[in-house]
């Protein structure tokens, strides 16, 4: 009884942390809150894979983890991002910081109404959003006018998580063999590469993040272009027959 009440254990943890990031936040403590949400990514993927290898997995799990995820990835790297920029922007800052979680909300209730299993993801996670958008905050100094990306970035963030953009399901991909190899290897990388203070980890966590929402984006403009090229082929061909 108690190993199957684990993964519940580490969503409520995952809860824990989500209010722990909005705190610090909230206190100035914008790295570390940022480093929460990460950290909150990597539980949100372990309560999962608990329930499944323990075959623990419930209706009742499912909505802790919704519920979880909402505050984790959907208020409080709004926080984060609201200390950094948003409050500057008075009204406009307000209805983004708004906009960001009801974006949130409905893409969680799209996911838990879905009956199909499928192998990706219709809309942006809520969980790669939050961790796009508290990170993408520690990028101020770096991103210039950042009064203008900032907003920006966390507008097309929310757009993305109700839009009908395929974003690849991790935990439904085959991997072959040289995985097991290769992960160690990049783990241990990334590790020195942190260890001797050559990149930042928030800085390392944002660009691994924005290139898994960046990827959805170009692969559906890619799908949309071989579409319409494929329906134009069939006209241009009797066009030149008739001719």
């Amino acid at each position: 009884m108690f190993i199957r009440a684990i993964p519940n254990a580490l969503t409520l943890f995952n809860l824990v942390v989500g209010v722990a990031a909005a705190l610090v936040a909230l206190h100035g403590r914008l790295d570390e809150a940022a480093l929460l949400v990460v950290l909150g990514m990597l539980l949100d993927g372990l309560d999962g894979r608990a329930a499944r290898l323990l075959h623990a997995e419930s209706e009742f799990g499912k909505q802790l983890d919704s519920l979880s995820d909402m505050v984790t990835f959907g208020v409080a790297p709004v926080v984060v991002m609201y200390q950094v920029q948003l409050r500057q922007l008075g009204l406009l800052g307000d209805l983004l910081a708004v906009l960001f979680p009801i974006c949130g909300a409905l893409r969680l209730a799209r996911f838990n109404t879905q009956t199909k299993v499928r192998n990706y993801f219709v809309g942006l996670p809520i969980t790669a959003a939050g961790g796009v958008l508290a990170t993408m905050a520690l990028m101020k100094p770096v991103l210039h006018p950042a009064q203008v990306i900032l907003p920006a970035g966390m507008f097309i963030l929310s757009l993305l998580m109700v839009s009908s953009v395929r974003y690849p399901n991790f935990k439904r991909v085959s991997y072959p063999k040289s995985v097991f190899v290769l992960v160690p290897v990049f783990a241990m990388t990334i590790f020195v590469l942190i260890r001797c203070h050559i990149v930042r980890t928030d800085w390392l966590a944002f660009g691994i993040l924005g290139l898994y929402a960046l990827y959805g984006v170009m692969r559906s403009i890619r799908y949309r272009l071989l579409t319409a090229r494929r329906r134009s082929t069939p006209t241009d061909m009797a066009t030149r027959s008739k001719d």
